[in-house]
């Protein structure tokens, strides 16, 4: 199926629109598209009617243009008939945010519109979903403009099973400055599945990386969908819910998917190289750093601080996730300290965590960070940086990015999220470097590079 008028429209229909209540979901859909989106938007009731002064249209086929995208928000019984009207007008796809199909036991209505899809070559997201969100084109999720966390354009696209869960990364990723080439809530993915995902965003240059929300696969799909992500060709980050008893029945009374065996799941995982992340602060670290990092480390960790504590917090953190905190040599060692400034010669440490103390500046952890990443014993350069430090300003993110771009060895940065600090992080993310909030989310960061397996 040919998904780009679904993602990509420049039309769009919704069905469903209320004569009397603003707060119906349709018109929350119409609404904000109609005032704030790139598509063309049209409301759709069977009575006909307007809305704020614009059409309401009776029939899909009484719009005088021809429709990419159909937004389907009725009653669950009447979805069919509108699925073959839209079928019928040559519409190029559906969001069907109707819920009462398969998650409540209603099978034989869900297939109904299954078997009518496949037979049309009709490619339709949902049921029982949120839809799309594709800045700056369209936003399916019935949730009012004010209440919705936007993240920024990127290069990072998420698939979720549950909206709720979907709406919360994009929350945070909003918050971290990772930006969204498209958001997908897929609902009961009765027709659209993850794989069918992969297969869109294999072709998508807008895409460097895709995150999943699973609940559940079919028989045997599981193992299909690790083995495409596995060929992929970009990062894959997968959060699997139902590995509990209680979470694999709370999995069916949702979307009725079947949970599976995770722990089979998560070994295959593992063996393929597709990333999983235990929890969504994990998805959404892991997002960031693959984004601006598409490659696999062995995991040995150069550390540069300037408090003491932080490092053997770091250090403790690393072995933690099986990662290595390499002793370095008496000769890097000492060319280590030949390249920082005599003031802090004889007072830094200069083993693995190199502390430079509270008395260095930009320079010196320019030069440390210069040095190491010319070690082939080290993969990856963690900073942990204390903008509170006297010696450093506002200047160093885009310094340190500078030795990254010259160097290319990964860096990624530790600074405390305040807003007084925003500028430090800026000259990080600017120039492609991730920054972390939290000396657990750098390791977390390192991490996803050494799950990650390139193709």
């Amino acid at each position: 199926m040919n998904l780009k008028r679904l993602f990509k429209p420049e039309t769009m229909a919704v069905f469903g629109v209320s004569l009397n209540n603003d707060y119906h979901p349709a018109n929350v859909i119409y609404n904000k598209n109609n005032l704030r989106y790139q598509v063309s938007v049209f409301a759709v009731n069977g009575k006909g009617g307007s809305i704020n002064g614009e059409t309401m249209y009776a029939k899909i086929k009484d719009i005088p243009e021809t429709i990419d995208l159909a937004v389907i928000v009725t009653k669950a019984e009447i979805v069919p008939l509108v699925v073959a009207e839209c079928i019928e007008a040559g519409v190029g796809g559906a969001v069907i945010v109707s819920g009462g199909f398969a998650e409540t036991g209603l099978m034989d209505l869900q297939d109904r519109v299954v078997s009518m899809a496949k037979e049309a070559d009709f490619p339709f997201i949902g049921p029982n979903c949120l839809g799309i969100y594709a800045p700056p084109l369209l936003d399916t999720f019935f949730i009012p403009s004010e209440r919705i966390i936007r993240p920024e354009r990127g290069k990072v696209a998420m698939v979720s099973q549950s909206g709720a869960i979907l709406v919360d990364h994009m929350l945070k990723c909003a918050a971290e400055g990772i930006g969204l080439s498209l958001a997908v809530s897929i609902g009961n993915k009765a027709l659209i599945r993850e794989t069918d995902m992969l297969q869109y965003f294999r072709d998508d240059p807008e895409t460097d990386v895709v995150t999943f929300y699973i609940e559940g696969f079919d028989d045997n799909e599981g193992r299909k969908f690790v083995l495409d992500a596995s060929e992929f060709g970009k990062p894959v980050i997968v959060l699997k819910s139902g590995k509990t008893p209680g979470g694999t029945n709370a999995v069916k009374s949702h979307t009725a998917s079947m949970a599976g065996n995770y722990e089979v799941f998560s070994s295959v995982m593992a063996q393929y190289g597709v990333v999983e992340a235990t929890d969504e602060y994990e998805l959404v670290t892991f997002a960031e750093s693959l984004s601006c990092y598409k490659r696999t480390i062995e995991g040995r960790i150069g550390i540069v601080t300037c408090s003491g504590g932080h490092g053997a917090l770091a250090t403790d953190t690393c072995f933690s996730h099986g990662l290595q905190v390499p002793t370095l040599s008496q000769e890097i060692r000492a060319g280590l300290r030949n390249a920082v400034s005599p003031a802090i010669q004889n007072i830094a440490s200069f083993t693995n965590p190199v502390d430079l103390t509270g008395s260095s500046t930009d320079d010196d952890f320019v030069a440390a960070v210069h040095f190491l990443s010319r070690i082939d014993d080290l993969d990856c350069i963690m900073m942990l940086l204390l903008p509170y430090q006297p010696g450093i300003t506002m200047d160093l993110g885009a310094r340190l990015s500078l030795v990254y771009q010259q160097e290319g060895k990964p860096i990624i940065a530790y600074v405390p999220h305040v807003d007084k600090y925003s500028m430090l992080i800026e000259g990080f993310m600017l120039n492609k470097v991730p920054v972390a909030h939290s000396v657990e989310d750098a390791v977390h960061m390192a991490e996803a590079m050494r799950r990650y397996k390139a193709c």
